[in-house]
This record gives structure tokens, C-alpha cells and sequence, in this order.
């Protein structure tokens, strides 16, 4: 147990961050989870629309260094493989 007052500060905004991170992580695998289900359906116009949400939410992450910047974008990349390819399957 900290004994110093900076300490149990310390302690308190550890602990409110990590609540914080925790909720965007699953705010992030809620719309990955979204967008897999859409291209499932092959309904390419909501894929597009969830795509542009968890691109802006993978970009907000990485900018608060709740990921990497090279793992958001590795996300993105593939994410918009599986949209392109709806097409491909329809055609």
C-alpha cells in the first residue's frame, strides 16, 4: 500500500485510466465485431458505414497510444480487404 499522498494519487488515476482504456478497447471490438457481421451479409452500404466509425475510432486510439499506430492502420488495411472484397464475392 502507497504511503505517500502523490502515491495514492498515483493509484487513483492508474485506476481510472485503466477503466477508461478498457472501455474504448471494447468500444473497438464492438465495431470490429459490427463490421464483420455486415460484410457477412454482404451489405456492403452499412460495412462502409461502420468502416468510417472504426477507422476514426482505431485512428483516436492510436493517437492516446491505446495501440499502436502500425496496428491501427494493419487493422484498417485489412479491414477495407474484406469490404473490396463483397464485391469480388457478388460479381
Amino acid at each position: 500500500m502507497a504511503n505517500l499522498k502523490s502515491s495514492k494519487k498515483d493509484i487513483r488515476r492508474t485506476a481510472r485510466r485503466k477503466e477508461r482504456n478498457g472501455e474504448d478497447r471494447s468500444e473497438l471490438r464492438t465495431y470490429a465485431r459490427l463490421l464483420i457481421k455486415a460484410i457477412k451479409s454482404g451489405d456492403k452500404t452499412e460495412a462502409l458505414s461502420v468502416f468510417s466509425k472504426l477507422s476514426s475510432k482505431l485512428d483516436r486510439a492510436a493517437k492516446t497510444k491505446l495501440i499502436h499506430k502500425k496496428n491501427a492502420d494493419r487493422k484498417k488495411s485489412r479491414m477495407a480487404l474484406r469490404i473490396n472484397s463483397i464485391d469480388a464475392k457478388a460479381a
